[in-house]
């Protein structure tokens, strides 16, 4: 049977047993003792070593093979790739955690990104492929012309690409951080040099086949945990055909607690609390001042007494704390008074679709869910790092096959997540709701330490109830073999899925940047006589740089990994997604047209995700440029207008601006073989 497979397929067949027998191996050292703390030192070297042989094995120094793998990527490979690519710290940390703690809105990120690649197969990847440059300025570039459209372009694959890189970087700074117990901080750079072994030596030809052999790493990290979950909750190991029962149960469960007198009264004293830090805003700088007097005095009446130390230190602590002016007070007392107010609501049920006291609140709800598929489904069709891969398929027929691939590929894990998050709320709610905190299992302490969870008993009881409990989404697929009480060898193989998915796709990211200021930047405009060579000591160069700027970033914690990645298909699709269909298939769009329409768009969604999402940057000095949503949709759906923008613009644009003689022969070449269409 061996000898019918190709030596790629034997090869990976050979990796796949290696690596199962890798797990079976820790598996029996922890029967025997392992500690866990060594079990995650395993993986994280395992992998990562695994990783860098790989790098080096496929390290090239020929620009071919530097930008598109040499074109000789098998369409099953690539689609595997790609689904790695892909499938980001977003989608294997971030999605089954909002599915968790939003329910039916979550699936917005579900419709939207499997969507998008419906477009890709549809729309753009054959007409790439066979367009057969190495980057997507590259094909704005010939489409339309001139050097300005590219440097647009670049900007955005770079701006795009960095802001979704600081989300998987970060990612990794949260695996690192819990499995092997390093400072964030430092988890982000160990993280980094991961990256970097894979994209600086082999550059495309090695990420994709570090991606290949990330995706069953990712794949059986992710399913392994929810498939032993509902074998030991249902007797069932296939979670996917049995959360709808155990949804029932997460109902009812929810429907006993929710209505609790005592969950009652706990959100009634996250109202107070609330209630009372808008009195204390209102009332600046007097409540400061006031503040401040009052912690003076029981200070002095503390060590007029013999009190303890201890609680003299504290409370000079919480002097030092306290804000050092009305504006600093302002803005945290605001931060603290809207999350009392967010504990303070009656919790969402996770089957109710478009949740709301109200009609407006409904309708809210659904626009921005729809507002959300939309950028999702339009940002996942205009990703430099993803569409970049089908440049690498020998054949335009297999970059479609590719496509089927790809979108298989990722099913797997797409329908995955709903069940994952079912399973999770049904082990916190009745497992970890109503305990003595002083019984709380020690994970709830472990991730508590890098901020993830908090626990608060407000009203003293000693026991947590649900309202005193904060989950950062973030935190839900890499806690859960936890939650449930499995192995700790599972866990550990869950933190390697996590960061094989945000290692797979920060490669990508960083080759797609890299490639764009060394090929299309300097080598296209500056200097088109470089050596080969000197093309590709510029693009480790900037790789070097971008990334160690990416990590620095990524250690200031600047949101959750799915608002980071929301905000990146925002800004890639208006930027890329109407000046690349309308480029395709209408022959009229002209150079000035497509270069307003990318500006408008660009400009449009980064202001709209700023102002909506900020309200001041405190390294800058800046404050107060924050403002209220349009039409009430949030900055995680601010392409909504940039894509809408970007489409008006380029079309009008166009239509009072000179065609290009050029443009027909050039879609021609892209849109038809022998005469016939694709």
């Amino acid at each position: 049977m061996l000898a019918s497979l190709t030596r790629l397929q034997r090869y990976y067949l050979y990796y796949t047993g290696g690596f199962f027998s890798f797990i079976g191996a820790l598996a029996v050292l922890e029967q025997h003792g392992m500690p866990p703390r060594w079990i995650g030192y395993a993986f994280l070297f395992f992998t990562i070593s695994m990783y860098a042989l790989i790098g080096i094995v496929c390290r090239t120094s020929d620009v071919s093979e530097y930008y598109v793998a040499g074109r000789r990527v098998p369409a099953f490979f690539n689609g595997m790739a790609t689904g790695a690519d892909w499938m980001s710290a977003a989608s294997f940390i971030g999605l089954a955690g909002t599915l968790y703690l939003s329910g039916f809105q979550g699936l917005a990120y579900v419709i939207g990104w499997t969507g998008g690649f419906v477009l890709v197969g549809l729309l753009l990847a054959p007409y790439l492929r066979r367009f057969g440059q190495y980057t997507i300025p590259d094909f704005l570039g010939a489409r339309y012309g001139g050097n300005a459209i590219r440097l647009v372009a670049v900007a955005a694959a770079i701006l795009a690409s960095f802001v979704y890189v600081v989300a998987q970087i970060y990612g990794v700074g949260v695996i690192t951080s819990r499995f092997v117990s390093l400072q964030f901080e430092i988890g982000v750079f160990v993280g980094l040099a991961g990256i970097l072994v894979c994209s600086f030596l082999g550059g495309m030809r090695a990420v994709t086949w570090t991606q290949v052999a990330q995706y069953l790493i990712l794949i059986v990290a992710y399913i392994t945990p929810v498939a032993i979950l509902s074998y030991n909750v249902t007797g069932n190991p296939v979670p996917q055909l049995v959360y709808g029962q155990v949804l029932q149960q997460v109902t009812q469960l929810e429907n006993r607690l929710f209505e609790s007198p005592v969950e009652v009264e706990v959100r009634e004293l996250y109202r107070e609390r609330a209630d009372l830090y808008a009195q204390k805003i209102m009332q600046l700088p007097q409540s400061l001042n006031f503040e401040r007097e009052q912690l003076s005095a029981q200070i002095n009446q503390l060590k007029a007494s013999d009190a303890q130390m201890k609680d003299i230190v504290a409370l000079e602590r919480l002097y030092r704390d306290l804000p050092h002016d009305p504006d600093q007070a302002r803005g945290r007392w605001e931060n603290a008074m809207f999350t009392a107010v967010e504990r303070s609501k009656t919790p969402i049920h996770h089957a109710e679709a478009f949740p709301g006291e109200t009609v407006e609140e409904q309708d809210i709800m659904r626009v921005n869910f729809l507002a959300l598929i939309f950028c999702l489904t339009v940002g996942t069709a205009a990703l430099p790092h993803v569409l970049t891969r089908y440049y690498t398929t020998p054949t335009v027929r297999q970059a479609r096959e590719s496509v089927f691939w790809s979108l298989l590929f990722i099913l797997l894990l797409y329908i995955t997540a709903p069940a994952y998050a079912v399973f999770a709320k049904y082990e916190v709610l009745s497992h970890l709701a109503e305990i003595p905190i002083t019984k709380l299992p020690g994970w709830v302490a472990a991730w508590a330490k890098i901020g993830l969870v908090s626990i608060e008993d407000i009203n003293a009881d000693g026991i947590l109830q649900l309202a005193e409990l904060s989950l950062n989404p973030d935190v839900i697929v890499l806690a859960t073999p936890e939650i449930a009480g499995m192995p700790y060898v599972v866990s550990g193989l869950v933190a390697a899925g996590g960061l094989a998915a945000a290692l797979s796709t920060a490669d990508g990211l960083l080759l797609t940047i890299t490639s764009s200021l060394s090929h299309d930047v300097y080598y296209r405009i500056f200097r088109p006589d470089a050596s080969t060579q000197f093309r590709l000591v510029i693009s480790k160069s900037m790789l070097l740089v971008v990334a160690i700027l990416a990590a620095t970033v990524a250690a200031q914690k600047p949101g959750t990994i799915l608002s980071m990645v929301s905000w990146a298909f925002s800004i890639a699709g208006s930027a890329f997604f109407p000046a690349l269909v309308l480029g395709i298939f209408w022959e009229r769009a002209t150079r000035a047209g497509a270069l307003a329409g990318m500006v408008v768009g660009i400009v449009l969604s980064i202001y709209y995700i700023i102002r909506v999402e900020f309200d001041s940057i405190p390294m800058l000095g800046i404050s107060g440029f924050g403002m209220e949503p349009w039409f009430h949709i949030q900055s995680t759906s601010g392409g909504l207008f940039g894509v809408v923008a970007g489409f008006i613009t380029i079309i009008l644009v166009s239509l009072v601006t000179k065609p290009d003689p050029r443009a027909a022969s050039f879609l021609t070449t892209i849109r038809f073989r022998n005469g016939d269409g694709l």
